[in-house]
């Protein structure tokens, strides 16, 4: 008699860089973190070279006494003393969690305006609920969360050391970002102290509000922006594979110095005239573009 096979859990194509779970009040289900960044199209690596072989250069692990060693020898020490440490397994390390420091635990449900985005570390993460029966407690907390606008804020494990996280809404996920502590960010009233802060007169601060006012052009979009050095460097690296001498891109002749009232004036009087300019910049540049490749 044939026996049913039982069907394995389809395997997420992200990979996690964390699992554990997401508490709020006694309502507890797991998650994983994806990282929100696409490393695919972050960045082009370079490799550093040894220049008169053009060999990769290599970094190894090494001991004085020993030379290169393999992973499985090392073990994480602290200093206590010069030359002498205390060393920990990273299991033993892993065992001083408990499990509720393995959970992101939410203790305070606030406006998004009550965090400043320079407490942002920069590291933001989706959550997917992973388990048995944890869609329906993630779906009911992001809806909650969506309808009050509260973002939350806790504590997680993470990386080794405990770390303030948000957890917000986005677009019917929840995300994770983390967070700088307070005691690790410098105060404005710190540098404050760096510069003068001359008054300023009315009829130019009328203009730049003006400015700021009109330099609006409906609903935000953050895929109209481009990281147009990398596209370039993209290009280098093409016309380098063929033996094309890499030209520097042309400079645009600037404006002779003018001062901060006629600048604000000639800035307001502009606006209008951005996306047109925008758009023959582009033409002139695409044209340049060809005309180097036709050389080539």
């Amino acid at each position: 008699m044939a026996t049913k096979r039982k069907k394995s859990k389809p395997r997420s194509k992200f990979r996690a860089s964390w699992r554990g779970q997401l508490r709020f009040g006694l309502v507890v289900f797991e998650v994983q973190a994806v990282n929100a960044e696409n490393k695919q199209n972050a960045e082009v690596h370079f490799h550093l070279l040894h220049e008169p072989d053009h060999e990769r250069i290599h970094y190894a692990k090494m001991c004085p006494k020993h030379g290169e060693v393999p992973n499985d020898e090392i073990v994480e020490g602290y200093e206590v003393a010069k030359g002498h440490f205390v060393e920990f397994e990273k299991e033993e390390l892993d065992a001083l969690r408990s499990e509720e420091e393995r959970a992101l635990t939410v203790d305070a449900f606030v406006s998004s305006n009550e965090i400043d985005p320079i407490y942002f570390d920069g590291r933001m993460y989706y959550l997917i609920p992973s388990g048995a029966g944890a869609n329906e407690p993630y779906a009911l907390l992001q809806a909650a969360m969506e309808k009050k606008k509260r973002w939350g804020v806790g504590q997680v494990v993470f990386s080794g050391r405990e770390q303030l996280a948000v957890v917000r809404p986005l677009d019917g996920v929840l995300t994770m970002a983390m967070l700088n502590y307070d005691a690790e960010i410098r105060k404005p009233s710190e540098i404050k102290g760096e510069f003068s802060r001359p008054k300023t007169a009315a009829s130019k601060l009328k203009l730049a509000e003006d400015l700021i006012s009109k330099w609006h052009d409906g609903k935000f979009d953050f895929a109209g922006y481009k990281d147009r050095y990398r596209e370039k460097v993209k290009q280098a690296i093409t016309a380098k594979k063929k033996g094309v001498e890499v030209e520097p891109p042309e400079e645009e002749q600037e404006q002779g110095v003018i001062n901060l009232m006629d600048a604000l004036k000639q800035s307001v009087a502009n606006v209008g005239k951005n996306k047109r300019s925008g758009a023959t910049k582009k033409r002139r540049t695409s044209r340049r573009a060809t005309a180097r490749r036709k050389r080539a």
